[in-house]
């Protein structure tokens, strides 16, 4: 069965549909631990005082932000906790743009979105009118206590919710410095028609599967050759509560023509007829954007920890070994 990791609904206007998160991918691979060779105990995270070399108490370490270079600002646990952003359990739709315009350079973590209580058709109706449109949903969402930039978008029968990266973190092409050779180069249109065909001679149709981590299968293949061997060492050695917003649908045509409505008028009403009007409005008009949507071209400032752990600790590649093969994984 897939592994549900949050539920909650996806909104956009006045419309709200249940969906459970589902990862879209998973990680394998080999998680190398350190040994003291002496022993076979494991070697473990440290916290040394940089400067004297001396251990450090966790009670007498606070974080800290660089305000400028060897000046910090203090920040107490308290106020990162009242920074982080309030767990709604909804990924709010906020825009709709064409897919084409968001390049893969912001694509970050795919997942799932599977109907959910009862919201089957609600589901299949985004999904088509996402399809027939070209059109995909930029979402704000917080999973984890984070809070995240999103887009949804079809595939196939499924909806995926990709979380994206902030613009700050997307390096521009300018980033390289490239030459003028590069970028306006008089090219030959003999070679060009040459490195066509080229590529032509070399294209095939998609096959994941065929691609293998080779470093992987050779660790492990050692592996499984010295455990025959005998050549085996014995080794000694909650999330906070969240508001749940209710996702029940009700009539959903409804909904569509009030969100509608309400966008309409939005556009038709001058300014000052908004102020004059604002109980009506209040009562006729779809719900404001939330101010929190803002927060997604909000620049994030950078930050260093003081809290530092020794390099002498563990190093891990990018995956883990399957269950059924033997492996160091790191209990705990």
């Amino acid at each position: 069965m897939p592994r549900t990791i949050w539920k909650g609904a996806v909104s956009f206007g006045l419309v709200h549909i249940p969906v459970a998160l589902v990862p879209a991918t998973s990680r394998s691979g080999i998680d190398f631990d350190w040994l003291d060779k002496r022993s076979m105990d494991r070697v473990g995270y440290k916290r040394i005082n940089k400067t004297t070399g001396e251990d450090i108490e966790s009670e007498n370490i606070v974080k800290g932000v660089e305000y400028e270079k060897g000046n910090y600002v203090v920040i107490s646990d308290d106020e990162i906790k009242a920074a982080h952003p309030k767990a709604t359990q909804t990924v709010d739709i906020v825009a709709f743009v064409d897919a084409k315009d968001i390049s893969f350079l912001y694509i970050n973590t795919p997942y799932y979105l599977t109907p959910d209580r009862r919201g089957e058709k609600v589901y299949a109706l985004l999904r088509e009118a996402l399809i027939q449109s070209g059109k995909v949903g930029i979402a704000n969402v917080v999973l984890r206590n984070k809070q995240h930039l999103a887009v949804v978008m079809p595939l196939g029968k499924a909806l995926v919710m990709n979380t994206l990266r902030w613009a700050d973190e997307v390096r521009g092409v300018e980033y390289l410095e490239m030459k003028d050779e590069a970028l306006n180069a008089d090219l030959n249109p003999r070679e060009l028609d040459m490195a066509k065909r080229l590529i032509e001679d070399m294209s095939e149709e998609w096959n994941p599967d065929q691609y293998k981590d080779t470093f992987q299968d050779q660790i492990m293949d050692l592996v499984e050759t010295k455990a025959r061997e005998g050549k085996i060492e014995a080794v000694g050695g909650p999330e906070e509560a969240v508001d749940r917003r209710s996702a029940d649908v009700i009539d959903l045509t409804e909904l569509l023509k009030r969100s509608l409505a309400g966008k309409t008028a939005k556009k038709a009403a001058p300014a000052e007829a908004a102020d004059d009007d604002e109980e009506a409005s209040d009562e006729e008009a779809a719900p404001r954007k939330r101010t929190a949507s803002k927060a997604t071209t909000s620049k994030k400032a950078p930050a260093k920890s003081t809290a530092s752990k020794s390099s002498g600790s563990k190093t891990s590649s990018t995956r883990k070994p399957a269950a059924s093969k033997p492996s160091s994984k790191k209990a705990g």
